[in-house]
């Protein structure tokens, strides 16, 4: 028997075959929404076709890329977020950082994720598409979500929660939640998520918990809880809304940032497979 009919007959490569893949990426674009705190996202086309033709005719046109780590779609590594100076494991962060990166913690000490994802519908269990700005999740919320959607956590889980707030991605200033705030979890939440042993958890908004009205970064809480205290990886500014409209909860999930080395963050395009 080859390799290729071997496949075919296996029952796992036939399921993932017919399923449907759904992009959980936005868009990475020049003046798209992003946290302030970070440098922006900036694309120039270098070289366009005919600057350099080849004897036979051929000509190639390349772009140049400069952008932060926690832009878009991306994935904090551990060492991201400092408390009292020290990184997750008590380890003082003065000893591991430089100029050319984190020597520990940082984005390529991520081992790439394929497992069980699960999808907590806060929005849906509230009977709104967009949780209010400036909402606060509870422990409340995930267990009703998760009763609602007939799922049980387990641990290395990958766990989204979702406020819809990736709906508001064209309306920039909204999205950002200056103002406003945005939705996400609160610290007792980030707890409760712990508490079950997940791996990652991810959200839509630029800072995965909630923001009150007008206090933009000023605290974050759910950051030291999650990266500092105990080591889950944040995924942030996720486009969820399609995956949302599914109402499916449970779902294959793929996460895999870019091992640059000493970083503290990566661009990521994660997926979700879901069955016909």
């Amino acid at each position: 028997m080859t390799t290729e009919s071997a496949l075919s007959l296996d029952p796992v490569w036939e399921r993932l075959g017919r399923g449907r893949v759904i992009d959980l990426a936005q868009p990475m674009h020049q003046g798209m929404p992003q946290s302030a705190n970070h440098p922006p996202f900036r694309m120039v086309v270098e070289r366009r076709h005919g600057d350099m033709v080849r004897p036979d005719g051929g000509s190639a046109a390349n772009e140049l890329i400069v952008t932060g780590g926690h832009v878009g779609t991306h994935v904090d590594a551990l060492g991201h977020v400092s408390q009292d100076g020290r990184v997750h494991g008590g380890m003082a962060a003065e000893a591991i950082q430089s100029n050319r990166g984190l020597a520990q913690l940082g984005i390529d000490a991520f081992e790439p994720f394929v497992g069980r994802g699960v999808l907590l519908d806060v929005a849906r269990l509230h009977g709104i598409p967009v949780l209010p700005a400036g909402y606060e999740i509870t422990p409340e919320d995930l267990e009703a979500a998760a009763a609602l959607a007939k799922v049980e956590l387990r641990p290395t889980d990958a766990v989204l929660v979702g406020t819809g707030w990736s709906r508001l991605w064209p309306d920039h200033e909204r999205f950002i939640g200056r103002a406003g705030g945005v939705p996400g979890p609160g610290e007792a939440a980030a707890r409760w998520l712990v508490d079950r042993g997940v791996r990652v958890v991810g959200g839509e908004t630029i800072a995965f918990e909630r923001l009150a009205p007008g206090a933009g970064h000023a605290t974050l809480p759910v950051h030291r809880v999650l990266l500092v205290e105990s080591g889950v990886n944040i995924i942030e500014t996720m486009r969820l809304h399609e995956l949302l409209d599914t109402q499916v909860a449970e779902f294959l999930f793929v996460l895999a940032p870019l091992s640059i080395v000493g970083a503290t963050g990566s661009p990521v395009r994660p997926l979700a497979v879901i069955g016909e």
